[in-house]
């Protein structure tokens, strides 16, 4: 008797598709409005589960406290401000239209208001490569550019952690609870690799041998492939 299909046992919802425990309970997002003008002072810096960089709490002048994605070279007792009158300073809550061509930024918003979701992991930013009266071009970690309303905000300085990845992963039991705490099973075999009883493309020829093109009203048992796929293979010119 052959195995259920992988997406068919992450339906079940068992502990190998289970994220950990307090793995993405603290927000790093922007809290408050981008017209608020007031400074915050960190006081902890810390590792959390879930996040590839540290993280730091700061107060507010209200005596309210928020967590955001600490910057390299921020220490506790430093200072960030936010806020139209911000001070340029590492760590600081900005909007992109004040900020000066070639400052790294990371934890960029795409829509005002959002909270920040791009460049948001260990020793990562972006740059600002053009400006316009309503928009700013940046380049991001992967080379891609990206333009953005110059009211979203972003923060100063260049995520911390930047050698995170360069310690060696020694033995296969690290990998699998690095994937684990991102709700992900590892390794994850391919189809063709697998038998006939496991899998639609399963078999000794580890090649597909059908079309993967798969109907969206496919039963849970053969729905792999290119579900509903609009059109597969190369674009023609």
């Amino acid at each position: 008797m052959g195995k259920k299909l992988r997406q068919q046992r992450r339906g079940k919802g068992s502990n190998v598709y289970t994220k950990l425990p307090n793995t993405f309970d603290i927000s790093v997002a922007y809290e408050k409005a981008p017209d608020v003008s007031m400074s915050a002072e960190v006081i902890d810096i810390f590792n959390h589960t879930g996040h590839s960089a540290p993280l730091m709490c700061v107060v507010y002048e209200d005596f309210n406290r928020g967590f955001y994605v600490a910057p390299e070279g921020i220490k506790i007792g430093d200072k960030i401000y936010m806020g139209p009158d911000a001070k340029p300073v590492l760590g600081s809550i900005v909007r992109l239209g004040d900020v000066p061509e070639g400052v790294p930024v990371y934890n960029l918003e795409v829509l005002k208001g959002d909270g920040g979701k791009l460049v948001r992991a260990a020793g990562s930013f972006a740059v600002i490569i053009a400006k316009s009266e309503h928009n700013v071009t940046l380049q991001l970690p992967s080379k891609q550019t990206v333009t953005l309303d110059s009211g979203c905000r972003a923060q100063l300085g260049m995520i911390a952690g930047a050698g995170v990845k360069d310690q060696p992963i020694v033995k296969a039991g690290k990998s699998h609870y690095m994937y684990h705490t991102l709700n992900r099973t590892w390794p994850r075999n391919r189809g063709v690799k697998m038998n006939p009883v496991d899998h639609p493309f399963g078999g000794k020829q580890h090649h597909k041998g059908k079309s993967s093109m798969t109907s969206r009203n496919a039963p849970p048992g053969r729905k792999v492939g290119h579900i509903a796929a609009r059109r597969v293979g190369r674009k023609k010119r």
